[in-house]
Parts: C-alpha cells; structure tokens; sequence
C-alpha cells in the first residue's frame, strides 16, 4: 500500500411516481454492448535457478496475464501475475503463496522486487536512494526454498487491464476486490492443477484486509488456506478513522483511539532520530510506552475536560519524555499529536519532515511551518527505483514485453471513478476482523503471522496488536496468530537487516504450519 484513500461512492435513490405504460412494461432491456476486448499478449516462460541456503533450486517464472470473467461468461479483467514454481515438485505438498500489495490501487511491485521474489532491488536503508542506474541483484532471503510464490497485480495495474463487459465498480471497492481476487486464485489453481496444494495468502497494508476479506470468501467457495501473512496489518479502520481526516476530525467529539495506538510509533521515531534522553533498547523502551499509553494515557483522554490540572500536567510531562517534542507544543495540541502533525513536528527546526510508510527516511520540507508533511519521504526515496526495477526485469530478463505502460498504480483511476467503496457486507466503516475471526473458528487450522514494523505510522503496530488480540477466539485459536515485530517500517524488507529476521521467521512459521504443529 502506497497511501489510504478516503473516498467513498456515492448512490443515489429514485422512487417510480407512475406505472409504466403497458408497451414499456414488456418491452425488453436493450442488451448489454460489451467493449472490445484486445488480444492478449503470450505468457512468457523462462528457466532458472537460484541458490537458497546451500540448496541448488531449478524454477521456472511465469508472466502472464488471466483473464476474470462475469456470471454471463463475458470477460471483465486481465490480471497480471508472475508466478515462480519449482521445477519437478510433487504438487500435492508443494506450497503456493499468493502475494499482493493494498492501496488499495497499488500493484505488486513493491513485494515482488523487494521481499522476498527470486530478485530484488537494492535500494538506501532509511535514506534516499538516488537516480539510476539501480542494482538488480539475486535475493538471499528469497522464500522459493519454502513456498512456490504467485505476484498478483490488483486489477488495473502492472499489465493488467478492465476489459470487456469489465467495469471500474466491479473492482473498485472491499467487497468487489475480494471476489475478483478470489476468482484469480480459482482460475489459477484450476489452470495449474493446485487444487490440492497447500495454500497460503500474504498482504502487505491494504492488502491485508484483502486477506482477511478473501480468505473469507475462499473458504466459502471450499478452498481452505493452510496460512495467512499480514504484514503491516489495518483489519478495523474504526481504530484510526477520524486520524486521516485532519486534527479538528480526531480530536473533537471523543477519537481518541488514534492517539492511544499511534503513540508507541511516535515514540520509537523519537528514539530513532534522537530525540528523546532514553538510549537503551528500543524495545525496553516501547515497553514502558505502551504500559502508559494504555493505562494512564487512556485514562486520561477519556476524561476529557475533566482531567485535573495536575493529572494534565503529569501526561504532558511524559508525552515530551516519549515523543521529544516540547511541553507547550502538547498542551497546544491537548494531549493529542495527530501523527501527520508529528511527522513534521519532530524534525522542524531542522526543516525536515519524516517517513509516514517509514519514519526513519527524512526530507527537507518547503514549508517548515506548515501543520503536516505534504509528500511521503519513504515515496520519494524509493519510487524510482521500484518503477525502473520492475520495468527492466519483466522486460527483459522475463521476457513479457507487451506494448502497454506498467501501471504502477491505480490512484488516478479510482479517483476518477468515484473513488474506493468502502462498504463491506453493507457497512461502513470497514472492520474485516469479524472476516478473519470467522475463518479461523470455521477453519480451526489456519495460522496466522503477522508482520509489523516499528516506524510505521500507515499502519501502526499498537493497532494490529489490539485488533488480533480482540478477535474473540478461543485461546487454543488465539494461539494461532503468531507475531514478527522488526526495526523498520510499512515495507519491512527496506531494512536488510530486520528482512533477514522477518525471512528467518517465515522460514520457521511455515516448516511448523506445514508439518501440522
């Protein structure tokens, strides 16, 4: 995921005064002119190998596109997929995961060339990357000694494309997104005979509400999933809502989830760039944060205009002590540091502005007085170096050169279209935990890990923490979710050091889902 979109689709309702005349009544809708559909360019398939751990392994990569088709057989999207399988596994206890970015409106170019594909791009850890050329370099950390991996592009990105009868409304929202994606994963373990694979998911950002939604409706349609990888996880958008509308939005009227949750991130930014006394462990550190922001800090926004005067001045005491920003700069803001403000709080007098998808990246800002940051400088150190990566690998070292732009995105099309539908099963705000839970009691199973990153503030690691942990399982489910907490931010692997970890992680989480423990 790139960014969160707020918009939403709007109806509108009419109501027939008068009935129809008796020639109208019968008379037959006029039927539905399907758009052209352009022939679709030829899978490219090439060979290679890749050591892994002192393992030799011989895969073949596959670009492609499959085709999503309506009830009437008519066809709506081309998705564009890259798959690499092992050559000569027994398919019957080979896995495939299926992986996907969020956005939502994002392709997968971030997950394929950074995590844990065959390659990746290399790229400045924390710091701006800088023009081309870019390294493009065999990945260590690759997971192909665990897993077959599938790289799906969200419709309308990567090479893919709406087509036919296809419109954006049937893409573009919760609910739409999952089935499409649902209907990716039957037709492509039909068309490869995986049907009786063991079978994972993995969303990054939005996509993990993809997951929790998708697993939902594969489970409904009798495919059941041996595991789930949420990284960087945002299930309940009910927690942080009001935080991305603006300060006026989350501070009146009692939001005040968002600031409890987010805290222990503005914290360990703090800690990153300095700015508070503490020096030990980060996470010795985060300890003492979250006791406070879910114990006294809690208590006290909760009382509102009621909290005493020295009960006000004790948290804002400790709120400079964890944040580093000054005493008046939080009796200004009323307890409450609405985390855009914070990105370009912390930093001002040295005019920059820090990471929103990874606090530890650090621009100069144009406008240092300005209340929050007016660009991502994760955004600006990377998106150059994914968009020329992917560009240069698929065309030529996988040979799928079709003579369309690689959408990097979709932003602008949604946007356009009326923005994303939010609504899932009818209600909004979108909550996919009750999805998630649900499939883990129904398929008692599934494990779950999650991916969480210090210095994300798209996603903020406090939230994921008290979304699974309110799931209403029962503790030998509970058990199930297994956790992964690492010194980076929204794109875990942009760290190599804490992509090792996560990689090590992985590697022991899917050896004990698959033998069953």
């Amino acid at each position: 995921m790139k960014r969160f979109f707020a918009l939403f689709l709007t109806a509108a309702l009419c109501a027939a005064a008068a009935a129809a005349a008796p020639d109208a009544a019968s008379a037959k809708p006029a039927p539905h002119k399907m758009a052209h559909v352009p022939p679709a360019t030829p899978a490219a398939v090439t060979e290679h190998t890749i050591e892994l751990g002192g393992q030799v392994i011989h895969y073949t990569a596959r670009a492609g596109t499959i085709t999503l088709r309506n009830q009437a057989d008519q066809p709506t999207a081309r998705i564009f997929y890259v798959a690499y399988t092992e050559d000569g596994s027994d398919l019957t206890r080979r896995p495939v995961t299926f992986l996907y970015n969020g956005g939502p409106g994002s392709s997968t170019m971030w997950l394929h060339m950074g995590a844990f594909g065959p390659v990746h791009v290399v790229t400045g850890d924390g710091t701006i990357t800088g023009p081309p050329p870019y390294r493009i370099v065999t990945n260590p950390n690759s997971l192909l000694n665990k897993t077959d991996l599938v790289f799906i592009d969200m419709p309308d990105t990567g090479f893919g494309r709406i087509v036919g009868a296809g419109k954006p409304k049937d893409f573009f929202g919760v609910d739409q997104d999952a089935r499409a994606f649902a209907q990716f994963v039957q037709r492509y373990i039909t068309q490869f005979d995986r049907w009786n694979s063991p079978k994972f998911i993995f969303g990054e950002s939005y996509g993990t509400t993809r997951s929790a939604a998708l697993a939902a409706v594969l489970q409904q349609d009798g495919i059941a999933l041996n595991g789930v990888v949420l990284q960087s996880s945002i299930l309940n958008f009910n927690l942080d809502w009001n935080q991305n509308f603006g300060y006026k939005a989350a501070t009146i009227g009692g939001g005040d989830w968002g600031f409890v949750l987010y805290l222990p991130t503005e914290a360990a930014t703090a800690w990153y760039h300095h700015k508070v006394t503490y020096r030990g462990s980060l996470q010795s550190f985060l300890q003492t944060v979250q006791h406070f922001a879910m114990g006294e800090y809690l208590g006290a926004l909760a009382k509102g205009d009621s909290l005493s005067g020295p009960e006000y001045n004790n948290v804002v005491r400790k709120l400079h002590e964890y944040t580093g920003l000054s005493e008046q700069y939080i009796r200004d803001s009323h307890l409450r540091i609405q985390y855009g403000r914070f990105e370009k709080a912390l930093l001002r007098n040295q005019g920059k502005i820090v990471g929103r998808l990874d606090s530890r990246f650090e621009t100069y800002t144009l406008d240092p007085e300005s209340a929050s940051a007016q660009w991502d400088p994760t955004d600006s150190a990377i998106d150059a170096a994914y968009t020329t990566a992917v560009n240069q690998y698929i065309r030529q070292t996988l040979k799928y050169n079709p003579p369309i732009s690689y959408r990097s995105s979709a932003y602008a099309i949604i946007h356009k279209n009326g923005g994303w539908d939010w609504k899932h099963d009818g209600q909004t705000t979108t909550n996919v935990a009750v999805d998630l839970a649900e499939t883990m009691v129904i398929n008692p199973h599934l494990q779950v890990f999650s991916a969480n990153g210090y210095y994300d503030f798209a996603t903020p690691y406090l939230a994921t923490v008290y979304t699974l942990s309110h799931l209403n399982l029962p503790p030998a489910l509970q058990k199930h979710i297994t956790y992964g907490f690492y010194k980076s931010g929204h794109m875990i692997y942009l760290n190599p050091a804490s992509l090792v970890r996560y990689r090590s992680d992985l590697d022991r989480w899917y050896d004990r889902v698959l033998s069953g423990r």
